[in-house]
């Protein structure tokens, strides 16, 4: 459910309000990417666009791709969007971005990765 913070900084309930996160691929350039979409009734849908494009830069780890968003609100009152991210060499791992409202997202995490034999 949509939450806004209000003057005194605390979190309230917006009227009605749905926001989803979800996974899209670019007909462009075929990477994944972080979309949104929000709704009154959970049945009708607007497409709200990027939430959070792959990193920039040919180093980055997430650069080919991001996807599998799960957003939780933790106590220090940002929201929190874990996703997967893809290098350019194929490997995967976690990534953490922050939210105050929902609409601007910073990467909290500088880079992880997992090695599997």
């Amino acid at each position: 459910r949509r939450r806004v913070l209000n003057a005194d900084g605390l979190w309230e309930e917006g009227a009605n309000g749905w926001i989803m996160f979800y996974e899209g691929v670019s007909s462009e350039d075929g990477k994944h990417r972080i979309l949104a979409a929000e709704s009154d009734d959970l049945k009708s849908w607007n497409k709200l666009g990027l939430a959070l494009d792959v990193g920039q830069g040919d180093d980055a780890w997430d650069m080919k791709g991001v996807g599998s968003p799960h957003v939780i609100r933790l106590d220090d009152g940002f929201f929190r969007m874990y996703y997967t991210g893809e290098g350019v060499d194929g490997e995967t791992a976690i990534g953490v971005a922050k939210s105050v409202d929902l609409v601007n997202w910073e990467r909290e995490q500088a880079e992880v990765r997992f090695a599997f034999e």
